[in-house]
Formats: structure tokens, C-alpha cells, sequence
């Protein structure tokens, strides 16, 4: 009696921080659409957009070198209109390394396991989730691993309903290994990398987060509440709170040795509504990142400067979830 009562507290509790931090964005994440407007991100690739893109980053000869090398990956999506979504990527199918980026593949999991009842969605697995995320927690992630099982992961991301991970764009998503040194070791068949991502397959994930398409709309909105407001204040996350402090982030980041990676959805106000990715094989790879977000909020400008979509009403999208900001952050110290 008493775990069911901790148990309805912890939730009470999630949905009215989570409410109140996510309803900052007009309109609210995840958006309602209508399964017409979901076009797959491959088939939303924009000339105009990819042409900007390269211009910023090759501009930079240090990067240009490094994408030349396969060592940089990065892929963008421009959400302004989300009926009218462009993404660019430059090495996008390019899988490398990525450390604890793909811990969002065990938060999918969870989820798809708590849909189906393959596990309970307790306090504990909530607290792991979030300590995963947010902190990037390797016992908290290998604890996860755990309770659904590898083997589950990588069925789940290989499914036809996901396709995280597809030999046909270059790999995606990938967890073979827990987080920690010994271990049992199942590498993903095309490069044999423990833990894996393509830029590509992880702007896929963000996207259809925002439009409410991962499992259920619901389930959507509960993974994008324990992605928001980042516990680790680097890479992409350093820049953009100095540059958009109130611009609402949902953000997961890997790191080690040479091999850094950062992803996050951006949701402000005007053309500040985004997916950025970015992976990189280099020992500067974190000052990189911090220096890469405000070139690719260049682009995502200019393009809004361009296009016609920029004076979209909000009033065409459902307010009703709408509330009065300034939430406090999620699951904090109440809970770790």
C-alpha cells in the first residue's frame, strides 16, 4: 500500500513540473498532427538548407578536414513549421562512436517495455531514467540495461516501426555493451562498435519525439520531460543558455576520450525551433561543439529569413495545454 502511494505522489508530481516546464513552448511539445503531415526525415531533405549548412562548416577549414576524414557528423532540423520541416546533415549516415549519446536508446526501451507491461514503471526505474539523462549516470544506465535487456534494445531499435538502426542509411542507434568496463560485449554488425549513433538516425529520434510519434503522443511527452533542462552544462547546452537563456532544451550528450557528441532540441520563440547533431572524433571536441551551435543558428536564420513559413500564426496549432510558464525544473532534488 505504501509503494502505491509513493508510487502516485511520483507521478503527480512529474506531470504538473512537466507540464509546467514544457507548456513554456507555444505551441506545446509534443505538437498534435495529423498522421499526413508526418513525412519520414529522409523525404524532408532541403536543397537550400544543405547548401547553407556546408557553407558554415566548410568555411571553417579545421572542420572541413575533419568531415573530409569521416570525422565530424552533423544533421540539423529546421522545426519552425511543422508542416513544413527541413533537414540538412553533412557525414548524417556516417555512424561512429558516440559514448552515452545512445542512452536514448534504453530510455526508448524502457518506455516500449512499460507500454507493452514487460516492466513496471516504478519510482526507482524513473529516478534511473532520469539520473541516466539528465547526469548521464553509467550505473544508472547499466542498471537499465539490466531490467530490459540487450537483446531487447537492439529488437527495439531494429523494428520496422522505429528503424533506428538500418544498414541501408549507414547503421544508427546502437547498445552492445553495459556502461561499465567488464561485461558481456554484442557490437552492431557493420563496424562492431559497442555503442553507436549516426546523426541522421538521432535527428530521426527528436523528430518524431516533437511530433508525438514515438510509441503513443503520451509516451512522447513523458521521454521529452525527463530529456528537458540538461543536468550537464557543456558543449551545445554551454552555448545555448548564454546565447537563448529562455529557450527550453531537451538534450542528450556523450563523451569519451576523443570521441564527443551532443544533441539537443531547441524549442524559443520565432525561427528558434530545431534539432541539432553532432558527432566528433577529435581531443577538441567539446570546445568544437560549443563553437559549432551558434554557425548552425546561422543557417537555421537564414532560412527563416528566406522563408515565408516564418510569420506562422500559433494560433494554428491546439493551445489548450497552454499554461503560465516559468516551471520549475523536472524531477530535481525532490527525487536525486
Amino acid at each position: 500500500m505504501k509503494q502505491l502511494l509513493l508510487l502516485f505522489i511520483f507521478f503527480s508530481m512529474v506531470s504538473l513540473v512537466d507540464a509546467s516546464q514544457l507548456s513554456r513552448t507555444k505551441p506545446m511539445l509534443p505538437l498534435q498532427v495529423g498522421a499526413e503531415s508526418i513525412i519520414p526525415l529522409w523525404d524532408l531533405a532541403d536543397t537550400v538548407l544543405q547548401q547553407n549548412l556546408e557553407k558554415v562548416l566548410y568555411k571553417n577549414h579545421t572542420w572541413q578536414q575533419m568531415i573530409q576524414k569521416k570525422k565530424m557528423t552533423v544533421g540539423i532540423v529546421d522545426l519552425t513549421d511543422p508542416s513544413k520541416v527541413h533537414f540538412a546533415s553533412v557525414n548524417g549516415d556516417e555512424m561512429m562512436y558516440a559514448a552515452s549519446l545512445p542512452k536514448l536508446a534504453i530510455l526508448l526501451t524502457a518506455f516500449y517495455c512499460f507500454e507493452n507491461k514487460i516492466i513496471k514503471q516504478t519510482p526507482g526505474v524513473m529516478k534511473d531514467l532520469a539520473l541516466m539523462i539528465r547526469k548521464s549516470d553509467n550505473q544508472a544506465a547499466s542498471r537499465m540495461i539490466e531490467r530490459v535487456t540487450m537483446e531487447r534494445i537492439q529488437k527495439v531499435l531494429t523494428m520496422e516501426c522505429f528503424g533506428f538502426y538500418d544498414e541501408a542509411h549507414g547503421g544508427g542507434l546502437w547498445v552492445g555493451k553495459k556502461y561499465a568496463r567488464s561485461g558481456k560485449r554484442m557490437p552492431e554488425p557493420m563496424k562492431g562498435l559497442s555503442h553507436a549513433a549516426t546523426a541522421s538516425q538521432v535527428c530521426r529520434f527528436y523528430y518524431l519525439l516533437a511530433m508525438g510519434k514515438l510509441i503513443s503522443r503520451e509516451r512522447s511527452r513523458e521521454m521529452l520531460g525527463i530529456l528537458v533542462n540538461p543536468g550537464i552544462d557543456h558543449k551545445f547546452v554551454k552555448t545555448l543558455r548564454k546565447i537563448s537563456p529562455d529557450s527550453t532544451l531537451f538534450r542528450k550528450s556523450g563523451t569519451w576520450k576523443t570521441w564527443h557528441s551532443d544533441s539537443v532540441l531547441v524549442w524559443g520563440s520565432g525561427w528558434r525551433r530545431y534539432i541539432a547533431v553532432a558527432l566528433i572524433d577529435d581531443p577538441q571536441g567539446e570546445m568544437i561543439l560549443r563553437q559549432l551551435i551558434p554557425e548552425i543558428e546561422k543557417t537555421l536564420k537564414l532560412a527563416a529569413k528566406k522563408s515565408k513559413s516564418t510569420s506562422i500564426a500559433l494560433g494554428n496549432f491546439p493551445q489548450e495545454e497552454r499554461g503560465s510558464g516559468g516551471g520549475a525544473p523536472i524531477m530535481t532534488h525532490d527525487f536525486f
